[in-house]
């Protein structure tokens, strides 16, 4: 299978937040005016003049690798040792341009007196190549390098590519369990994962009704593309799930291949994309929005190091600006839609939400499927609180070791105002859901409601599985309880 880019109580705060009306940070880079988009993503707002010391965070970016020689991206940059092409060559060369722009968005050195101001200023970079001009990204080559990412200590991966998710047409439809379960690999490692939801100049149809893989597996934060004007543009892939939060997208200004932009001797700007070829000049495309939202989560990372990754995620969506008729978007519905999920990415007020109650941390993700992923629950356990998001992580399952004639009762107290289910899958069970096709049925299961029991008489010992399964749109945490006898 091929991927293709998607381009077309916590101590406080270690410096105060940039007030209202108080002067806050302006990059002084001389091509920082042509970034649009610093300004709608609120990207500084949140610092006094000078920016303060943060913590160095490692962001991965997966991609058609990086210009090394470019100087926006000076040694201090890149984290050592932390450039492997799995594709032949090096790494810090980049013949397509891509993965050199997204690095620009995230990581461009800021106060340099040169060219652009990348949004995450504490970023060192991880660099994995996996596409070449000539040829294709293998899905077997993407899964290798999160791999790799999350053994070299990335907090942050940043997917600028997607392959086409078709529920009505399997046919259609790139699924991968090799991608699925890497992504998997690196929530378990405690990684915050963010990818473009795609394009539909790559999908049978424009626009397009889902978003792309890996943006449609579960913890992976899917961003969609907004124009300077606050429109959703009709290239960027609908989704009433897995898309998550939108980003601007087109006309979007970076760093490109010094190699490239020399085939235009004369422009001024060598490295950037107005010197470019022609797709990078009004570069647009999710693949350039998703780059934001990864810097995002690498500031909130480097502001609070101890954010688990469904936190991360939570403070950016549930910050994010709506996007609606008032502001440039006429066909958005109010509160989260399928064009640009939570709304608009805000920078500011999602660093201003760490000084207030943050959302719990669930420990025990990624438990999304039968099998030794999920968490076993010992004898000596009674009750547990979890978390659970329609968007983000509908599902939690939990292994019980049960004896044949024991009597188990299981009681759900679900998130107040949304339908939830409490099922017992029967020993033997692979996956307890399918992506594309559930396949597979519950041993016993409990109807729809706020408070939900099971009662079961064990018929055969085993491994037994418990499926929490929010099915109606919401999230909260929830209590479950456990009585053997």
């Amino acid at each position: 299978m091929r991927r293709a880019f998607a381009a077309t109580a916590i101590a406080a705060l270690a410096f105060p937040l940039a007030a209202a009306g108080r002067v806050h940070f302006e990059p002084t880079d001389p091509l920082a005016s042509k970034q649009y988009y610093l300004t709608q993503d609120h990207a500084f707002d949140a610092f006094p003049d000078v920016l303060p010391p943060l913590s160095p965070i490692r962001v991965a970016i997966i991609d058609s690798g990086l210009d090394g020689t470019h100087p926006e991206f000076p040694t201090r940059r890149l984290w050592p040792g932390g450039a492997r092409s799995f594709v032949g060559g090096s790494a810090l060369t980049d013949e397509e341009g891509h993965g050199t722009f997204i690095a620009g968005e995230i990581g461009a050195a800021v106060g340099n007196n040169e060219g652009i101001a990348g949004i995450a200023f504490p970023t060192q970079l991880i660099i994995a190549k996996i596409a070449r001009a000539d040829q294709p990204i293998a899905i077997h080559d993407e899964a290798a390098a999160i791999r790799w990412a999350v053994n070299a200590g990335a907090r942050v991966i940043n997917l600028s590519l997607g392959g086409t998710r078709d529920p009505r047409n399997l046919r259609n439809d790139t699924y991968s369990p090799e991608e699925a379960a890497a992504i998997a690999y690196a929530v378990r490692h405690g990684v915050v994962l963010v990818a473009a939801v795609g394009n539909s100049d790559s999908a049978p149809q424009t626009p397009w009704p889902w978003a792309s893989y890996p943006a449609a597996l579960p913890h992976v934060i899917g961003v969609s593309a907004l124009a300077q004007s606050g429109n959703v543009p009709a290239f960027s892939d609908r989704d009433p799930i897995y898309n998550d939060i939108s980003a601007p997208g087109t006309d979007i200004y970076s760093t490109l291949p010094l190699a490239l932009t020399k085939q235009h001797p004369s422009c001024l700007d060598q490295g950037y994309s107005d010197c470019g070829p022609d797709v990078f000049r009004h570069a647009s495309g999710t693949s350039f929005a998703a780059p934001q939202v990864t810097a995002a989560a690498a500031l909130l990372l480097a502001v609070r190091p101890t954010l688990k990754p469904d936190q991360v995620s939570n403070i950016l969506e549930r910050s994010a600006v709506d996007v609606n008729a008032s502001n440039g978007c006429a066909n958005c519905r109010l509160l989260r839609d399928e064009r640009s999920g939570w709304g608009r990415l805000d920078i500011f007020k999602a660093i201003a939400a760490l000084n207030g109650p943050l959302p719990p941390p669930d420990r025990l993700e990624p438990n999304d499927d039968a099998g030794f992923s999920a968490p076993v629950l010992p004898a000596r356990v009674h009750s547990l609180k979890a978390t659970i998001d329609f968007w983000d992580d509908q599902i939690d399952v939990y292994r019980i070791r049960l004896r044949r004639g024991q009597r188990l009762r299981l009681s759900l107290e679900g998130p107040t105002g949304v339908t939830s289910n409490l099922l017992l899958w029967r020993p033997g069970t692979k996956h307890v859901n399918d992506l594309r096709s559930q396949s597979l049925r519950a041993a016993e299961s409990i109807g729809p409601g706020a408070s939900h029991r099971i009662a079961y008489r064990v018929r055969a010992s085993g491994w037994y599985y418990v499926e929490v399964k929010l099915v109606s749109r919401g999230f909260g945490s929830y209590g479950l309880t456990i009585v053997r006898k």
